[in-house]
């Protein structure tokens, strides 16, 4: 286990003894729970590896959720990943990878 010191401002302090009285246990245990109830911890080792990986983006905010027409359209289409394949393949140009590492411009 990690040990974290924490500066709190008197009043927070205050409140979180408050709290700590409230739930009958330690000041410490009482931010360590706060801690996970907040991280939304408890919930996550009986999550697979892609929905932890979800939420974490989902808390981040890099995790757009598809609107009802996006997927609306998702459920009407009608290609198979063969076709798909077909029609980039026939387009040309750069894969997406490399335009993105392209964009991305050279490591510092």
């Amino acid at each position: 286990m990690t040990v974290l010191t924490l500066e709190l401002d008197p009043e927070v302090y205050e409140n979180l003894r408050q709290e700590a009285l409230h739930r009958k246990v330690t000041v410490e245990k009482t931010a360590q729970a706060l801690l996970i109830e907040r991280l939304n911890l408890l919930e996550t080792p009986a999550m697979s590896e892609r929905e932890q990986v979800t939420a974490v983006l989902r808390r981040a905010g890099l995790l757009a959720e598809l609107s009802d027409e996006e997927k609306k359209r998702a459920g009407q289409a009608d290609m198979t990943l063969e076709e798909v394949i077909a029609v980039l393949d026939a387009a040309g140009g750069q894969p997406l990878s490399e335009l993105i590492i392209e964009m991305r411009g050279p490591k510092v």
